[in-house]
């Protein structure tokens, strides 16, 4: 790496650091504000969050403010993975890079993606995950990509379980939703680890291990919110491997 380089990332750093801060700052009181007065929200779990050290914030996907939602409700700086289209507007770009977001495409993790999420933890930062790779269509589980799997086995890093409700109501507007104020919990499990396979895990046990990291989000969800993961599809799905 020459020395402009190095210091050209630098100054990224710095800028994306002043970005965060400033956008903290500012939004998160912001958005406090906003889902108080729009929606009922509540949070159930805040004592299972770890204060320091690299952890790995997993949930299901019910919207594209899910990420805001997470961001102040759970009280840890974080960084986000975020699908790549969000990048495509500067106006949201800068939003979403000052909320700590980069992008990723879209039910895959490239090697980049991997670099960026293993910087972060490494930094001993809090990164938040959504394991289904794409927003729910009918607020049911869909199953999970071994992507997040792969990187809880890497880093060896706790993973957090957040069960997210109510996000997926169709807003109608403001006004829409100053009148009704839809009912939003955030509910948090406590801290787990997948098991040391000790060896490079094939992709089979990886989607093996990230089903087990999304049976830990459907025990934080009620069951009509469970999807692939409800005990019955799960029964269902066994007697079908078994015929």
């Amino acid at each position: 790496m020459t020395p402009g380089f190095r210091r050209l990332r630098q100054m990224q750093r710095r800028f994306q650091e002043a970005l965060y801060r400033t956008t903290r700052f500012f939004a998160l009181p912001f958005f406090r504000v906003l889902f108080s007065i729009l929606t009922r929200y509540r949070v159930v779990g805040q004592e299972n969050v770890p204060k320091h050290g690299p952890l790995l914030i997993v949930a299901n996907h019910l919207s594209d403010s899910d990420q805001y939602l997470l961001y102040f409700t759970i009280k840890r700086r974080m960084m986000f993975m975020a699908k790549e289209e969000l990048f495509r507007s500067p106006v949201i770009r800068v939003l979403a890079m000052g909320f700590g977001a980069f992008p990723v495409r879209q039910n895959e993790v490239s090697r980049k993606a991997l670099a960026n999420a293993y910087r972060i933890l490494d930094s001993g930062l809090a990164l938040a995950m959504f394991p289904e790779g794409a927003r729910s269509r009918d607020a049911g589980l869909r199953r999970a990509l071994p992507g997040t799997a792969l990187i809880a086995l890497d880093k060896k890093v706790p993973i957090l379980p957040v069960g997210i409700t109510g996000m997926e109501a169709k807003w109608k507007g403001i006004p829409w939703a100053a009148i009704h104020r839809p009912r939003i919990s955030v509910n948090i499990g406590r801290p787990f680890y997948l098991p040391d396979t000790r060896h490079r895990p094939t992709k089979a046990e990886l989607t093996g291990l990230a089903d087990s990291i999304m049976e830990h989000i459907a025990r934080m969800l009620p069951p009509e919110y469970q999807g692939y993961y409800a005990p019955a599809s799960k029964d269902a799905q066994a007697k079908d491997e078994g015929r």
